[in-house]
């Protein structure tokens, strides 16, 4: 256990953060550590149903970020989370999930940590108090004013966040901010500021538990709303994919089964004309080219497929 944060600040240095709504006490709870299983769960489960409420709330400013973050990364920007302990971890886990799930490059979007890699198995929440080392972070990424940051800060005093969108809105970055207290208890400077007001926690302070169901659905909504802008999905499935091993190669036949209404053997012949992708098999099919005229039409219409479709000949033999 780390004590030396005890004896570094004096009485007066030390920040009450009391009156935020994440620290406060939950009167549904007082009794916690009395009940049974049962009642325990109870009380999870009803207070569960707040994160929902609070990111339906927040859907303009949802829609704001998703809509100017789309813009930046179609113009060759990438997108950025970064926040501390769990708010870090939530951005680290929804930008690892994009390659696999959309065929994204690794480095369009990308999370940051407080304290790195390592933090993501190890406590580290006093670097959490560095306000210079976020920018040195951003700055190792090569983070420039053609990208986007979403900051994570449940409670929105986090110094390491703050100073992040500091260095963002100077060099006229995209600055989001996703926080669960309100306004009036922490101003965060930023181009688009989501409130996710969740309440105080079962267990007082423990924001991974509301807060932090709140925050990975808003990212889920946002990631996967800019993927879907990005082109990455036909209709509700995820064309973007690469059949690279058993599970996606299973879903990639179905695909190719339910929009072009070919076996399973004629998806596999395709598939790998086609190097694994989707997108590329069924443009072939569909337009009647080659695996060369599919990529190009593509490259010409934003990678969209839909688009592609609407915009090149189909072979009518």
């Amino acid at each position: 256990m780390n004590l030396h944060y005890i004896d570094k600040y004096s009485e007066d240095e030390i920040v009450n953060r009391g009156n935020l709504i994440t620290e406060q006490n939950n009167t549904n709870s007082k009794i916690l550590d009395t009940l049974t299983t049962k009642e325990i769960i109870e009380i999870f489960s009803k207070e569960d149903l707040l994160p929902q409420l609070a990111v339906s709330r927040s859907i303009p400013e949802i829609v704001r970020a998703i809509d100017a973050i789309y813009l930046r990364l179609k113009e060759g920007g990438k997108l950025f989370y970064l926040g501390t302990g769990t708010s870090g971890r939530l951005g680290v886990i929804d930008a690892a999930e994009l390659p696999p799930t959309f065929c994204t490059q690794p480095h369009l979007v990308q999370g940051i940590i407080a304290g790195g890699n390592e933090a993501l198995v190890k406590s580290s929440e006093d670097l959490e108090d560095n306000y210079y080392q976020s920018v040195d972070d951003l700055k190792d990424r090569k983070f420039s004013k053609k990208d986007c940051l979403i900051a994570i800060t449940a409670g929105g005093t986090t110094p390491y966040v703050l100073s992040a969108l500091d260095y963002s809105n100077k060099i006229e970055a995209l600055s989001v901010a996703i926080c669960c207290v309100p306004e009036n208890q922490s101003k965060l400077s930023c181009d688009i500021d989501i409130r996710l007001i969740t309440g105080p926690e079962v267990i007082t302070g423990s924001t991974r538990l509301k807060a932090g169901t709140a925050t990975k659905m808003a990212l889920n909504m946002i990631s996967s709303t800019v993927m879907i802008k990005l082109g990455k999905v036909y209709g509700n499935r995820m064309i973007d994919v690469s059949a690279s091993n058993s599970k996606l190669l299973d879903r990639s036949l179905r695909i190719l089964n339910e929009l072009l209404n070919i076996d399973r053997n004629e998806g596999i012949k395709l598939l790998s004309l086609s190097k694994g992708s989707v997108k590329i098999a069924l443009l072939v099919a569909a337009a009647g080219c080659s695996v060369e005229e599919a990529e190009e039409t593509l490259n010409r219409n934003n990678n969209n497929l839909r688009q592609a479709l609407r915009n090149c000949k189909i072979n009518s033999d």
